[in-house]
């Protein structure tokens, strides 16, 4: 055995949990290996980037500056296209490329942007469940992260948040549509949130990495029509997904002047800013896949319909709760702990899901299926898998 380290660790990064994903899939040397893996756990899209993305990245590869710094707020061309896409996806508003910083994809642009709000001390209200990457960044620091309880239909409101703010609270965390959830927080429910933070001199942080991924084709929300939208709202973005890019890292702040002036003095300290050929993969996929991104947005939402039907029709098994973005919230019948069901799944089903303890304290029974991932070919396959499964137990 060898002796302890005589180094000492940050106490609050020491007391944090391991990453959850990583935790899943260390448990794929158990896998019961009687058929393929279905792999429901992380939110990666299954289909490779557009032709159009790769043919320009593979330019950007060969051309002399391909591999050069790009400017630390992000590519010119990149945020003058991102800006108008999102005017686009909102039905207008005062938005511009300035109001843009391109990050090393989303997650790092909430660390970012926590790190640039709060101090040690400091709280931040989000809804339960909570994304896990979020509730440990804010813990890691020193944060508290005041759960909030949104309704039965799991849409938080104003009324979940305000009687939570305490003269320690610096900002409210919606994730729209949700990560683990997939529900989709609605246009007026926003407003008022904004309002809410408006009055109390906090931030509305949106993350809205799934935003491409929504049922309904009208607007995500209107803040941004607002003039004054800069003062309250930070919105979060990712390239990952709608454009098949979570190797590339790449993902944007939208906020006020000071927020980002901030934000870019911690990007210059652990990155420089985001690597250009996620930048140059992100543009092509803007300007030059727009039917193809649309095409994989709708592909996704009949693997939601069709997952949703599918699971309905199999009755005494896992009952669907919510379903919407990329992931599906699914209860199990069993009366036994969760991380023991999924665990289950996997060394006899070969079934990769996360349990819902991975994303709040209590265990319902939840579990997260990133339905994103499942082909329809694989879902009859997964039903079946499951019915096995429950009639075993």
């Amino acid at each position: 055995m060898s002796e302890a380290l005589l180094v000492r660790f940050a106490a609050r990064v020491a007391a944090g949990i391991d990453s959850p994903v990583g935790a899943a899939y260390a448990r794929l040397p158990t896998r019961a290996g009687r058929g393929p893996l279905l792999d429901l756990a992380q939110a990666a899209p299954a289909y490779p980037p557009a032709p159009e993305v790769v043919e320009h990245v593979t330019a950007v590869a060969h051309d002399p500056r391909g591999a050069a710094y790009a400017a630390q707020a992000g590519l010119g061309h990149l945020r003058e296209a991102f800006a108008a896409d999102l005017v686009e996806d909102y039905g207008g508003g005062r938005l511009e490329s300035d109001d843009v910083v391109v990050t090393a994809g989303c997650n790092q642009a909430f660390c970012l942007v926590a790190a640039t709000l709060t101090e040690p001390g400091d709280e931040v209200v989000t809804p339960r469940p909570v994304y896990f990457n979020h509730e440990m960044w804010l813990r890691m620091h020193g944060v508290v992260p005041v759960i909030a309880e949104p309704g039965p239909d799991l849409v938080l409101r104003a009324a979940d948040v305000e009687p939570l703010i305490t003269d320690r609270t610096r900002a409210v965390v919606v994730v729209t549509p949700g990560n683990p959830t997939g529900v989709v927080v609605p246009p007026d429910e926003l407003a008022a949130l904004a309002a809410l933070a408006r009055r109390h001199d906090l931030a509305l942080v949106l993350d809205e990495t799934y935003r491409s991924f929504r049922d309904d084709p009208a607007p995500p929300h209107r803040l941004f029509a607002d003039p004054d939208w800069r003062d309250t709202v930070v919105s979060l973005h990712s390239f990952s997904k709608d454009l098949a890019l979570p190797g590339y890292r790449v993902g944007a702040v939208v906020g006020a002047p000071e927020l980002r002036r901030d934000v870019m003095k911690l990007l210059d300290c652990v990155a420089i800013g985001a690597p250009r050929i996620g930048q140059e993969a992100a543009w092509a996929g803007l300007t030059k896949a727009r039917d193809w991104r649309a095409e994989r947005a709708a592909e996704v939402a009949g693997r939601r319909a069709a997952f949703t039907t599918t699971l309905a029709e199999r009755p005494g098994g896992v009952e669907v709760l919510t379903c919407g973005g990329f992931f599906a919230w699914v209860r199990h019948p069993f009366d036994r702990p969760t991380p023991d069901v999924v665990a289950d799944l996997l060394t006899e089903q070969d079934v990769l899901v996360m349990p819902g303890t991975d994303f709040q304290s209590r265990d319902d029974g939840t579990m997260r299926v990133s339905v994103g991932n499942l082909g329809l070919e694989a879902l009859d396959d997964l039903a079946e898998r499951l019915t096995t499964f429950g009639s075993g137990r």
